[in-house]
């Protein structure tokens, strides 16, 4: 097989070409400042205003000096069923989601490489939802407690301008909730598929005419359940989510973010090359043997508060609390748990989190051109209660009862404080220049109290800062279209799971584990001119103290420091409309990260889990009434499974293909929705475990599947 599954230039010529023949906005763009006359006739912009949400003042898209992505809810909802965030952000350039097609793990996301080392949950990407953050004070996030199904927008910031969202910011993932309008409307939705998905959902949504008090709501509530195409892969998931908008009399505005989340996951674990190609809807011997699964359960609430002080000053609070209890079982041999040092087979979490966030935004000016000020700081806590047991019953000379909760082996008490304070300003310099500029400080501290103090006491304490500058600097073009440079330096600590376990395996906190920095360089380009939007952006990053995976066994994962590394890479996105209601998207990423200076030899490869290619296609015709159809084209390129690179997956492209029918008779509104993944049945690898150490790195994805979808909402007059 070729080192690549096909060449930057194929791809961009199958991708491009195609593209420069025609255009739509499936995202939007805001024309920037009027320029001034020059006698010819102005410039007509095909495409609607918008807003981005990522960036700390309000910014118009093409303005933005950064790639920036936004999904909406056609995006979200036409021809998908909205079950998972990897449906929505496939045409997202930058950004690599893998479906591990495992409940008990998530979804596996990276933006421009930083995450690909998570073995579970999402890692150096900050995720936030209605300006809550959904990623913990250190720095590790789940996705599984966002409702999709209530949500209107979906955000992507890239490069260096993530720098200013502080620690683990590789790239920001921003969702917003629908904002409840109009009458009362009641909704209900039915979707079933392969492998016995169910689920069942219920919305309420509305506004209301009152001055002061309740103003918008959004309410909803679901269930899951799922038999899952691997053996021992089943799931079920509750969930509810809600969002309350309030007017107050002084005009200022209110708005309570609540979710909750509850979660069982069997884990089918990962499966080697030998496996793989045997039976890939099989499981490990030891996955049925230790019944290995999670248990979750987590719940939020947030308050967002906004105030105009006068017509040039706005201010910003944010307050958050929840927390998340994880039990997990893990296959774990018991001999291995012999040493009075090792911290059992079962994981028992539970954390709690809170955090504010004040900030105030002036407007003035400089010179005659508009000045923005934005000035803000942040204060996030993390309080973690970890137990350890053993996975059997008796002794680990003669196990019994595998799989259940055993005598305790590991007590702790972790805490984690993260103070930043942070300062942004732009600069209109003229009616084609823009300047931003910010800076964050940003300081990170864990301590960890041990309770189990039989095997000797593993306390202890570290902490972490930086100081994280971001410029940038946009020229218009035209009056949609504009070009732009950036610099940022980033910042990511180690999270609470990277930190718990050594990688030679004795017992106490992974304390010699450093937090890695970067130097992001990014230029990009954006024109709406063509009656669609059209990006590119070419960065590179230098990375010291890349922490990245040292191994994986049993569901337990270690991570060290890896020395320099450097991304290069290049990305386009363009988005069209052939005709009225026939829509076309391209996307394509290309990607080269690898290790610079690294011990084990390994300088020279490839950072693992990183694809070089990614490449979408998609073509929808989406009348806002009856018959409606679609079909999409993913293609991702091989990717290295283990730091010596020596074992991969293979590259793969597959098909998708969806039609739907949508009423709106008088109060009702209904649709349909019938779909097909993986059309021609393509078996390949959904995503790996990083340096898993029984070579047992490989997830499947889900063969040829279908997925049937019924909604029904009814608006009250």
């Amino acid at each position: 097989m070729s080192r690549h599954l096909f060449s930057a230039s194929t791809l961009f010529s199958l991708l491009a070409i195609p593209a420069l023949q025609a255009a739509q906005a499936q995202l939007p763009a805001n024309p920037p400042a009027t320029l001034p006359d020059t006698g010819s006739p102005p410039e007509v912009s095909l495409l609607p205003a918008i807003e981005v949400i990522s960036t700390l003042g309000p910014r118009a898209l093409i303005d933005a000096p950064a790639s920036i992505s936004q999904v909406d809810e056609t995006g979200l909802f036409a021809g998908r069923p909205a079950l998972k965030l990897s449906e929505g952000l496939a045409s997202v350039p930058g950004i690599q989601v893998q479906d591990r097609n495992n409940s008990a793990q998530d979804l596996q996301i990276s933006i421009r490489g930083f995450g690909a080392r998570s073995t579970f949950g999402v890692r150096g990407v900050r995720i936030y939802v209605d300006g809550i953050p959904a990623t913990m004070p250190d720095g590790q996030a789940q996705l599984s407690n966002i409702d999709l199904s209530s949500a209107s927008l979906v955000e992507v910031l890239r490069g260096p301008y993530s720098a200013l969202y502080g620690n683990s910011s590789g790239g920001v993932l921003m969702v917003e909730t629908a904002k409840g309008s109009g009458p009362l409307r009641p909704a209900v939705s039915l979707t079933t598929g392969s492998n016995g998905l169910r689920r069942y959902g219920l919305q309420a949504g509305g506004a209301t005419d009152a001055a002061a008090g309740l103003s918008h709501y959004t309410l909803s509530a679901s269930r899951q359940t799922l038999d899952g195409w691997r053996d021992h892969s089943a799931m079920s998931k509750n969930q509810g989510n809600a969002r309350l908008d309030f007017s107050l009399a002084d005009d200022s505005k209110l708005t309570l973010l609540a979710n909750y989340a509850l979660i069982h996951a069997d884990d089918p674990l990962g499966l080697s090359a030998a496996e793989m190609a045997a039976n890939p809807r099989g499981v490990t011997a030891n996955a049925l043997a230790f019944n290995t699964r999670k248990n979750t359960r987590q719940s939020q609430i947030g308050l967002r508060y906004e105030k105009s002080l006068d017509a040039d000053t706005q201010l910003q609070a944010m307050v958050y609390t929840g927390e998340r209890h994880t039990v997990q079982y893990q296959a774990i041999p018991p001999a291995a748990q012999k040493p009075a040092t090792h911290a059992g087979g079962i994981i028992d979490l539970q954390r709690n989190f809170s955090g504010l966030d004040l900030r105030a935004t002036h407007t003035a000016s400089l010179l005659g051109q508009p000045l923005t000020i934005t000035a803000g700081g942040a204060y996030d806590h993390m309080r973690e209660d970890r137990r350890g047991y053993e996975n059997f019953q008796g002794s680990a000379a003669a196990p019994t009862d595998l799989g259940t909760r055993g005598a305790l082996r590991r007590k702790e008490r972790n805490t984690l404080r993260n103070m930043d304070a942070y300062l942004q300003a732009g600069w209109d310099v003229s009616e084609r220049w823009l300047l931003e500029g910010g800076l964050r400080r940003s300081e990170v501290r864990f301590r960890s109290r041990d309770q189990y103090l039989g095997n000797g006491d593993d306390s202890g304490k570290t902490s972490f800062s930086a100081w994280l500058p971001v410029f940038a600097a946009r020229y218009a073009l035209g009056s949609d279209s504009s070009l732009y440079a950036s610099f940022g330096r980033g910042f990511e600590t180690p999270t609470f799971n990277e930190l718990s376990y050594r990688p030679d395996g004795t017992g106490g906190l992974n304390l010699a584990l450093r937090p890695s920095s970067s130097r992001n360089y990014e230029i990009g380009a954006k024109t709406g001119s063509l009656g669609g939007l059209l990006t590119a952006a070419l960065f590179r990053i230098d990375t010291r103290d890349e922490i990245v995976s040292a191994g994986s066994s049993g569901g337990r994962a270690t991570f060290r420091n890896a020395g320099k590394t450097r991304r290069n890479g290049l990305e386009l996105s363009w988005q069209a409309a052939l005709i009225q209601d026939l829509q076309f998207t391209l996307s394509y990423t290309y990607l080269d990260a690898d290790f610079r200076q690294a011990a084990s030899g390994s300088q020279g490869k490839r950072i693992p889990g990183v694809a070089r290619h990614n490449g979408y296609a998609g073509l929808q015709w989406m009348p806002e009434q009856g018959w409606q159809a679609g079909a999409e084209w993913r293609a991702m390129g091989n990717i290295q499974a283990n730091t010596a690179n020596s074992a991969q997956a293979p590259g793969y492209a597959v098909t998708a293909l969806y039609t739907g029918y949508r009423l709106q008779a008088a109060a009702w509104d209904l649709d349909l929705l019938a779909r097909v993944d993986n059309l021609f049945d393509k078996r390949y690898v959904g995503s790996v475990i990083v340096n898993e150490s029984n070579s047992r790195y490989y997830e499947p994805a889900v063969g040829r599947n279908w997925t049937l979808m019924f909604n029904a909402g009814y608006r009250f007059h």
